[in-house]
């Protein structure tokens, strides 16, 4: 079940009341992507939803960037499974006096996204609604997959990319002011790291999920879902360059700006003591996995507290 993390906090206690529920019915809730084995390969699958008001608003974008947008966010999940795209399935709900040029503009955008990373659109739905929504869903498949469990003590905690872009690009635009373009294009154009989740997963990842809910939330996702501690070091955290400027205005440390923003769909993976090195992509490593359970973050050795995007904040 996409976006809703295995972890501590209101969203935990959620999926846990649903899982409890539903019982063996459902065993894969917590996880990003399911993973299904079937023969001698693992299919891997994900759904996502995108609602105006929610995850958008039409006039920041154009309906071809939020259809890139939605589809991206689901095609994320892949690159954290360290799955290989095969199509997307999109299910598109738009109000009811919304002329036929914008259900074929979102749809451009889905096939595009789907597109850049090697897949198709292999189906869907159309139907009115009070609002646009589009719920995706992705289908990979996978050689060597790679979950939110699986971290060990004394491994490393490492990140792809930089952080923080999306959030400046959304700071402006609550603020009424242009954003940055480098930024703008993160927010509305992100890019699944397909290639680079499953290169993670070829160098021995252990655990690995994508940036979607903010680091300092998603870490703890993963340290629950590993039942170990995680301790981020928030000097090392690559910051995008936007960031300075609309951490200064918001009188964060650019570190802590960039760690509490969502939506960068870069990877947070946990890669064992023994890893090399070799990216051709930015990697950074920006902390440690140790014995207990939890998520520890720090700025020039002092403790900080921060929280992860909440849905139902």
């Amino acid at each position: 079940m996409s976006n809703t993390p295995l972890a501590g906090g209101a969203e935990f206690d959620r999926i846990r009341a649903i899982a409890t529920a539903l019982g063996d019915r459902a065993r894969e809730l917590g996880n990003d992507t399911a993973l299904v084995k079937l023969g001698d390969s693992t299919v891997a699958l994900s759904a996502d939803v995108s609602v105006e008001g929610v995850h958008f608003r039409r006039e920041w974008l154009s309906f071809e960037e939020i259809g890139w947008r939605a589809a991206a966010a689901a095609l994320s999940d892949l690159a954290a499974a360290a799955a290989e795209p095969v199509g997307v399935l999109a299910a598109l709900t738009l109000p009811e006096r919304e002329p036929e040029h914008s259900f074929v503009a979102l749809m451009d955008g889905v096939g595009a996204a789907a597109a850049a990373v090697g897949g198709k659109v292999l189906g869907g739905d159309l139907s009115r609604g009070g609002a646009i929504q589009l719920a995706i869903t992705v289908i990979g498949t996978a050689t060597r997959p790679v979950r939110r469990a699986g971290a060990s003590p004394g491994d490393g905690v490492w990140v792809t990319g930089e952080l923080g872009g999306a959030r400046a690009a959304l700071t402006a635009f609550l603020a009424g002011r242009e954003p940055d373009p480098a930024a703008r294009a993160r927010f509305a154009r992100p890019e699944p790291r397909i290639a680079a989740g499953r290169w993670l997963a070829e160098q021995g990842a252990r655990a690995m999920l994508d940036v979607s809910d903010g680091l300092a939330g998603d870490a703890g996702h993963l340290a629950a879902a590993s039942n170990v501690a995680l301790v981020l070091e928030l000097e090392r955290v690559p910051c995008h360059p936007a960031v300075h400027a609309e951490a200064a205005r918001a009188a964060e440390p650019d570190a802590v700006f960039a760690a509490k923003g969502g939506e960068d769909y870069e990877l947070l993976v946990v890669l064992p003591p023994e890893y090399a090195g070799g990216a051709t992509f930015p990697l950074h490593r920006i902390g440690e996995v140790r014995a207990g359970a939890g998520l520890q973050l720090e700025l020039a050795g002092e403790p900080v507290v921060l929280s992860g995007y909440e849905h139902f904040a």
